[in-house]
């Protein structure tokens, strides 16, 4: 194996390691710091019951098959991620008690135990109980006589060893789910709280008033939900979206991968629940901190009002800086291409332009794809809309985008019975495209207006990621993407397009032959120059392809988030690639190719696609050209803002660690994202100057 490749889950946990380190750095409000130690805890969440849910899946199999970049077995892969996992627990903890110990010390807010309260304090717990809570308990005793329950995904329980001269007992009882989990005490002038799986804790005595506790710990399991949709197909006579149905009951009793304990319960106990849950004892952690984090924005809700200084100044999206409001958006973008760069600026103006193009008597077919959707969404209403206004309106929903299924098999329902052609795409790839074609006869002239997005049509995400959205009245982008929405309402996955890049097939190859005329360029001994702003970089033919370039002289910039299977910076590999990752008050998301030299016109596109195989060559991903001088310009802009960044950005190391860029001498803090809200703020208060009218749409035709 060459050695610049990295392991996919263990640069996936790199990831979640700085997120955790935003919870423990002290530059970022206190409040913040919370919420990203949740993230870290919601993101391993959803790694082990993908990620780690596959892996196990393959050693239950018999495919222990090696990774194709590192050649590690799934084995061991699991191995290096329990023991990373275990070693990331301490730090999570650490930083949850050093967040609340300074919460307590500074500003009132306490999370107590029973230890730290009152007599009176303590009376009134006891009453709550036994009111509002014991009567909702539902105990189960567990032994030879009766059997294993089935205990809840992510669930919380209370669990006690009980003694019994005839084995193991456990005394159970199901802490989450019917009750309210922060419980405020009544503490003139503090915020005092205790989650409520502690208090049913503590008072187990009164539920199991029979037996004797030995031991005592809350519990919470993980179960695997890496649902096999292909071969569910073969076994269902369902419909598509029936299926669907039944395949997301069946993901909710697969089977536990991760057990945790917050307490030291006893060994006898332990293993009784480990051989029942089909476990190994690496998938068991010792957690500290809350097993479940997710009480900690229902705190905000408490402390934010009253502390707003714990939480970073609310920023409200602006304005675009090239829309002018007073103006129709369609009649804006007949006449210049619209770029939107949110959550700087607003999303208003998109939602604004699907409500035009509703009511627009000259408007023939709006047609979209879905892949997330906000749960009230003005996206969907506004197609509801154009669709009772007698608009043709073809919406491609993705049943298959992970954790929003339920969600998006409701929207689809609604949209038919609306009057919509709804459709869910080829077979065997998720559509994971932002598309929007609107078609116009004005006259005897057919005019197409095309959106294409980095992120999901999401008024609530939109706001906290970031995300990138060009509006164009391109006819050679509008007859590519009508070609686009033919090939999806037939089935068809062989899209080859012209100006658009389009996965499966034309976009992983035409990415290459990008690189390559940049290693022309090198070799020739021209200025070569690659920039690449993504989630994640797993496809190994582009990560060969750009470790080929590196080594023929071109420079190349990644700003990669999340996973990144290349590692920068080995001497005769690597060492042309700076690779950093930007984690911060935002999520980015946004995905930008820049092939060429900020001199010499580059190439640019943003896109829908990282470059992960199941991007690049499972999925319908789209990525756009941008031909408009000015809008290249901004994403030029925003792309060297990034690499300026010396507050929130990590340099990728030739080992594969990440460390914070430092701050030179003489050099001011420098944050990317606040640059970006800072220069959003500006250009709202400057005065909108309209575009002016007759400005033809230059197209740079690609070679092939």
């Amino acid at each position: 194996m060459k050695n610049y490749y990295d392991n996919r889950e263990l640069s996936w946990l790199k990831f979640n390691e700085r997120v955790l380190e935003e919870a423990c750095d002290n530059s970022v409000p206190l409040g913040e710091r919370l919420n990203f130690a949740a993230i870290f805890q919601s993101n391993l969440d959803e790694f082990f019951m993908i990620r780690v849910g596959s892996l196990c899946d393959c050693i239950l199999v018999g495919n222990d098959s090696s990774d194709n970049k590192t050649g590690m077995t799934a084995a061991e892969q699991l191995e290096q991620i329990y023991k990373r996992c275990s070693e990331l627990a301490v730090t999570r903890d650490a930083a949850y008690f050093a967040i609340m110990n300074t919460l307590l010390h500074r500003y009132d807010v306490e999370q107590v135990d029973f230890s730290a309260l009152s007599k009176k304090e303590e009376e009134y717990l006891r009453k709550l109980f036994e009111d509002e809570i014991l009567p909702l308990v539902s105990p189960q005793v567990v032994d030879k006589r009766y059997p294993f329950p089935f205990l809840q995904n992510k669930g919380i329980y209370a669990v006690a060893h009980l003694e019994s001269k005839s084995g193991v007992r456990l005394g159970l009882v199901p802490a989450s789910g019917a009750f309210r989990r922060v419980i405020l005490l009544p503490t003139q002038g503090k915020l005092r709280f205790m989650l409520v799986e502690e208090l049913i804790l503590h008072y187990f005595p009164l539920v199991f008033e029979k037996y004797k506790i030995i031991s005592k710990s809350l519990l919470r399991i993980t179960r695997n939900a890496d649902i096999n949709l292909e071969e569910a197909m073969y076994d269902h006579d369902l419909d598509y979206r029936d299926m669907m149905s039944e395949l997301l009951k069946k993901r909710k009793i697969l089977s536990p991968v991760r057990m945790e304990l917050s307490r030291n319960l006893s060994e006898q106990a332990v293993e009784y629940l480990r051989k029942h849950l089909f476990l190994q004892a690496a998938q068991i952690f010792c957690v500290k901190s809350p097993l479940d984090m997710s009480f900690v924005y229902t705190l905000r809700e408490k402390i934010e009002p009253l502390l707003p200084e714990l939480y970073y100044p609310h920023y409200t999206p602006k304005q675009p800086r090239m829309i002018d409001k007073s103006r129709p958006i369609i009649s804006q973008a007949l006449e210049r291409d619209l770029f939107l760069s949110y959550p700087y600026e607003s999303i208003r103006p998109f939602l604004q332009l699907l409500d035009e193009a509703a009511a627009d008597p000259d408007v023939v077919s709006i047609k979209i794809t879905l892949y997330r959707v906000a749960s009230h969404s003005k996206v969907v209403e506004s197609l509801i809309n154009a669709a009772e206004n007698g608009k043709d309106v073809f919406v491609l929903v993705e049943l298959r985008a992970r954790f929003d299924e339920e969600n998006n098999i409701g929207w689809s329902k609604r949209l038919e019975q609306a009057g919509c052609q709804v459709t869910y795409g080829p077979e065997g790839l998720k559509v994971h495209s932002k598309l929007l074609l609107i078609t116009r006869k004005s006259g005897s002239e057919v005019q197409h207006i095309t959106q294409i997005g980095t992120g999901n049509y999401n008024e609530k995400t939109s706001a906290l990621y970031t995300d990138l959205s060009l509006i164009t009245a391109s006819r050679e982008i509008g007859n590519d993407a009508a070609y686009v929405f033919n090939c999806l309402a037939t089935g068809s996955s062989e899209i080859k397009t012209e100006y658009l890049m389009v996965a499966p097939a034309g976009l992983q190859c035409r990415v290459s032959e990008q690189i390559d005329r940049q290693i022309a360029l090198a070799k020739s001994g021209k200025p070569a120059y690659i920039g690449l702003k993504m989630n994640s970089l797993t496809d190994k033919i582009l990560i060969d392809k750009l470790a080929e370039a590196s080594k023929a002289g071109v420079k190349i910039d990644m700003a990669i988030r999340g996973i990144c299977c290349l590692i920068a910076n080995i001497k005769d590999f690597t060492e042309n690639i700076k690779i950093i990752s930007i984690v911060g008050r935002f999520l980015e998301h946004s995905r930008i190719y820049i092939f060429g030299s900020t001199d010499s016109n580059p190439d640019i596109y943003i896109s829908s696609a990282d470059f992960m195989t199941r991007n690049t060559i499972r999925r319908i991903e789209v990525a756009a050209p941008i031909f408009d001088p000015d809008i290249k310009t901004r994403i030029l802009h925003l792309f060297s803002l990034m690499f300026a960044d010396n507050q929130k950005a990590r340099i990728m190391q030739s080992d594969g660690s990440y460390t914070r860029r430092p701050l030179y001498p003489n050099e001011q803090p420098q944050s990317f994202q606040e640059m970006l809200m800072k220069e959003a703020v500006e250009a709202e208060n400057k005065e909108t100057k309209p575009a002016k009218k007759g400005i033809t749409v230059k197209v740079k035709r690609i070679k092939r």
